[in-house]
């Protein structure tokens, strides 16, 4: 891609960004022709699926995926492939934020209820017919703890309470191809929700068989469905589904593989060893772009990488100077610039500029030593302390050199007494020790599920539930608590704030809330801001047909192969 694409791709991306939130902004929310949802189907199931006759596309990542139920994870890696098996009720267009039909064909949300026309003639990969109870169980087996099907908490990842469980009162399927859902209150952002991986549709029939076992025995409706799931080489094999009711895939296979370090992806696609790579750092990078064999898509993100303070865990960490005094300390502007090589912007609150309710009031931390020491001065903390940093190995788009970061952190912080061990994991066992709770600080960081602030807000900062009086912090084994908050932060005014976002469709008045908002994160300083990062990735000359995207996919189900 040339740089002046790349231009227009960023602009287009942030105005289409900024379109889409908008639109879930209107008192009431209707779609039936955003888009055909699969290219040439007739909007009743009854085109599309030819079945794919182009060879076998190999897309390789850096992480294998943990498992193939999209209600069992909350890593990206893992989504990239159930986004190959599953569809969800109404979906993102390739490229865009904007809203397309999925298995609805219709939709609309008045007040506190959305009425949604499903899709006929849809098959799930063990031949049975999608109807409104496929939707019904999903939901229930991801929420509902009475459910018999329920897998268990353990099983059901925190995508369940914030996508559907904390928002549904009920979901009416007394007819094949209509859904009610009643909600418990006024939410902006519930069908951009219903878009999200985590409402993926599961066959009725397949979860009362099958129960976790879809965890490496999927059944979606989706373009493809597993053809092999290779633990031992990290290699996941899907196979074209000839009844899948859209257009595609055009090729015959998509084979996920794993390739750990960023450079060595690089060069196998400079090899023709892949087709597309992804999870690119400037290294990598730059192997690409200068491939004659393959082409760098650069394109703005909609993510935050940042370093979380643990505050249920670390009573150090319960002190705003403390917090401050290290965002301070560490020189974010270096770790952006220098490590990873301006493809990412420096950030100062939990949402990227291309996003509602961005407060471009705000500055960033500077890097400041005197500052960081006279803070921890008068926080009683001079003489320092020691505290654990866990970061995973594998490189993130919002931290593509997690070492060399934590690195940059320990050393920006011995220089004001405080001692950094850096503690390293693989990444989905590093998401499990976040999410419970027992590390003291940590890199994290997130890709958009669905590009409304609520998703950044409440996703990553609002506990989920109620903290003690004067507290503002709860403790990781509370009931219903958000695991993806992995600060533990529970600011009562924070949190009220992002409620009131929530629940009120004028987009005026959410701008004003999330506005207050980031400035109280950014304040408060619940976590070190560190970076948005541009969306890298890396495709052979013989793609085609390939939409880089920065929500949902990738849609390997419109990709062509020369042959």
């Amino acid at each position: 891609m040339s740089s002046e694409d790349n231009l227009k791709r960023r602009s287009f991306l942030k105005a289409a960004g900024g379109a889409a939130v908008a639109a879930s902004m209107a008192g009431c929310i209707a779609g039936n022709d955003e888009g055909d949802g699969g290219g040439n189907g007739d909007g009743n199931g009854n085109g599309g699926g030819n079945g794919g006759s182009g060879g076998t596309l190999l897309y390789s990542r850096g992480s294998h995926s943990g498992t193939l139920d999209p209600q069992n994870t909350t890593s990206g890696e893992d989504v990239k492939v159930t986004n190959q098996m599953y569809d969800q009720l109404v979906m993102f267009e390739p490229g865009k934020t904007s809203l397309m039909k999925g298995l609805a064909t219709e939709w609309d949300l008045s007040g506190t209820t959305a009425t949604l026309t499903l899709r006929e003639g849809v098959t799930f990969h063990n031949g049975e017919e999608f109807t409104a109870s496929d939707f019904k169980a999903t939901y229930r087996r991801f929420v509902d703890t009475e459910y018999e099907h329920f897998p268990g908490s353990d099983y059901a990842s925190a995508y369940g309470p914030f996508t559907l469980g904390n928002w549904i009162k009920s979901v009416n399927a007394e007819e094949d191809y209509k859904l009610t859902i009643e909600l418990k209150e006024k939410y902006a952002p519930f069908l951009r929700n219903l878009a999200m991986f985590a409402s993926s549709v599961h066959s009725e029939k397949a979860i009362q068989e099958k129960g976790t076992d879809l965890s490496s025995d999927p059944v979606g409706t989706g373009p493809f469905q597993l053809k092999a799931l290779e633990d031992s080489t990290e290699t996941v094999r899907l196979e074209a589904f000839d009844d899948y009711w859209g257009d595609g895939p055009k090729v015959d296979e998509a084979v996920f593989l794993t390739t750990k370090q960023n450079t060595a992806r690089a060069q196998s696609l400079d090899a023709g060893e892949t087709h597309i790579v992804d999870g690119l750092g400037s290294e990598a990078a730059k192997i690409v772009d200068s491939s004659s064999n393959a082409s760098l898509e650069q394109f703005e993100g909609i993510n935050i990488g940042y370093m979380a303070f643990n505050f249920a865990k670390r009573e150090e960490f319960r002190n705003k100077k403390v917090r401050q005094a290290i965002s301070y300390a560490i020189d974010t502007k270096a770790i952006v610039d220098n490590i990873y090589e301006g493809f990412a912007e420096q950030a100062n609150q939990p949402i990227p500029s291309n996003v509602l309710g961005f407060n471009d009031e705000i500055s960033e931390y500077k890097y400041d030593q005197e500052k960081a020491q006279s803070l921890l001065d008068e926080a009683g903390y001079g003489d320092g302390f020691t505290f654990e940093l866990a970061t995973f190995k594998n490189p993130r788009g919002y931290n593509p050199s997690p070492i060399s970061t934590a690195e940059k952190v320990r050393s920006d912080l011995g220089a004001i007494g405080i001692t950094v061990e850096i503690n390293q994991q693989s990444f989905d066992p590093f998401l499990d020790y976040t999410a419970e709770g027992k590390h003291d600080a940590c890199f994290l960081g997130w890709y958009t599920d669905n590009g409304d602030p609520d998703n950044f807000f409440y996703a990553l900062l609002h506990p989920g539930v109620e903290s003690p009086d004067g507290q503002d912090y709860v403790t990781f084994d509370t009931e219903g608590f958000n695991t993806l908050n992995v600060a533990g932060w529970a600011n009562q005014e924070y949190m009220t704030l992002v409620e009131e976002g929530q629940a009120t469709y004028d987009e005026a008045t959410r701008t004003e809330k999330y506005n207050q908002a980031a400035q109280l994160a950014h304040d408060e300083a619940p976590w070190v801001f560190i970076d948005h990062a541009q969306e890298l990735r890396g495709v052979a000359n013989g793609v085609s047909g390939y939409t880089p995207t920065a929500i949902g996919g990738p849609y390997l189900k419109d990709v062509t192969l020369s042959q």
